[in-house]
């Protein structure tokens, strides 16, 4: 039996009036509204920052290339400062108290579905001060966190009516649709990384949070993919083979790129710095080669979204590749919170670009860029996520190509398995 259906048949009133599954899909759409709305809020505060501090909200990769080279390098400093202050005090000031998982995965998957609600909103403040002063790290990563600790907050309010492991999932799928606008992939995100520990049965309800919150969404904003890409991209027999042979190349550059991070987490833990100076040393590697490339700064969004519309000379993709590793090992290894979903796409996308470059002359017409900058995308997420289908639908939704099912889905679970045998724990175990 269904938690929820025991809870409700064991307590009087409301809750044993109201049919359990009925109480499940209220919950879900609610969970639903409930993370569309912190996600829109959050970026609301992002985009009224970026206005006040560059003057626009264009994009942080508009707000470097529009800055002297010593802003470039000062501003993520700062950034990693504040954001290393503020953990440290709140992790100070919280240290001798018990709390619950301030992490979701960990709440549903082992825990009972209850965040820590001070520790988790003092990640979110310092993920949005390292996100708005340009740190190479996901801002996604704080939307479905703030998305996931407010349904458990409401939830554990009203616990003796739902599910409260449910819930919380059901907000992480809705933060994910929000925040990705793609939300079946965000049901099968919960599938195949959280849905293991919960009911079969909880998928329904996962897939109608993430439904509701991608309506919602498109109420507040208006669109409808995440990406906009110039046209749809060519598939034939030949260009079958060759998105599966960039699958099984991925499936290797993937752990590689995992282990790249880690050793980036090593290197910062020797160092023994306090937290405020070690998230202003990973600033100061985002900022230095920002003065190379403004991309970067920022998740990676713009840069991806600029190979969409066009494909760039393969100097300028490699460049930008080689800032981009280098900046996220700098805020993923200092310890700055955010996620590392988008900076794998444009890592994806890159690779997508110079796999285009480098197999057009074995197949003239058949490497066309767009084709392998989205399958990029995919296969390298999958690759890093071992979620394939996930992964394929993910960037499929993102970007309107749903004509490249068949060929990418294929090639995600190439680049997922090969990577599983070479490294068992995916870049959510390790991060």
């Amino acid at each position: 039996m269904h938690a929820s259906e025991r809870l409700a048949r064991s307590r009087p009133g409301l809750a044993g009036r109201l049919d359990p599954q009925l109480l499940r899909v209220l919950s879900a759409i609610g969970a639903g509204v409930v993370g569309a709305l912190a996600v829109w809020l959050f970026h609301q505060a992002l985009e009224h920052t970026e206005i006040l501090l560059y003057g626009h909200s264009d994009g942080l990769v508009a707000a470097a290339r529009g800055l002297p080279a010593w802003q470039r390098i000062v501003t993520p400093v700062l950034g990693g400062l504040a954001a290393g202050t503020l953990l440290w005090l709140w992790n100070r000031t919280r240290a001798s108290t018990p709390r619950h998982a301030d992490d979701y995965i960990e709440a549903v998957t082992i825990g009972d579905g209850r965040l820590d609600q001070r520790g988790g909103f003092g990640k979110i403040i310092a993920s949005f001060l390292v996100v708005v002063a340009g740190g190479a790290v996901g801002r996604e990563g704080a939307m479905v966190l703030l998305a996931a600790l407010t349904c458990s907050f409401i939830g554990t309010r009203v616990r003796h009516l739902v599910d409260l492991r449910l819930v919380v999932a059901c907000g992480v799928a809705a933060g994910f649709a929000a925040a990705y606008h793609a939300p079946l992939a965000s049901s099968l995100f919960i599938a195949e990384v959280l849905l293991g520990s919960l009911a079969l049965a909880a998928i329904g309800p996962v897939i109608l949070a993430a439904v509701t919150s991608a309506l919602v969404t498109y109420a507040l904003s208006g669109d409808g993919k995440l990406y906009q890409v110039a046209a749809s991209a060519p598939l034939d027999a030949t260009g079958l083979a060759l998105v599966a042979l960039i699958g099984v190349v991925a499936g290797v550059l993937g752990p590689l790129f995992l282990a790249w991070l880690d050793a980036s987490r090593k290197g910062f833990a020797r160092l023994n710095w306090p937290l405020p100076l070690q998230l202003a040393a990973g600033g100061l590697l985002v900022g230095l080669v920002s003065v190379l490339r403004p991309e970067a700064w920022g998740n990676g969004y713009s840069a991806v979204q600029a190979f969409l519309l066009a494909p760039a000379a393969w100097q300028i993709v490699t460049l930008i590749l080689v800032c981009k590793l280098i900046a996220v090992a700098g805020s993923i290894g200092s310890g700055a919170p955010g996620g590392i979903f988008t900076p794998t796409l444009l890592v994806g996308a890159a690779f997508g670009q110079l796999a285009a470059r480098l197999l057009a002359p074995l197949a003239p017409g058949a490497g066309h860029p767009l084709l392998f900058t989205i399958s990029g995308m995919g296969v390298f997420l999958a690759a890093t996520t071992h979620a394939p289908v996930m992964s394929a639908l993910m960037v499929l939704e993102m970007t309107g190509q749903v004509q490249l099912l068949l060929a990418l889905l294929p090639a995600c679970v190439i680049a997922a398995g090969i990577s599983r045998r070479l490294r068992a724990t995916s870049v959510y175990a390790s991060h």
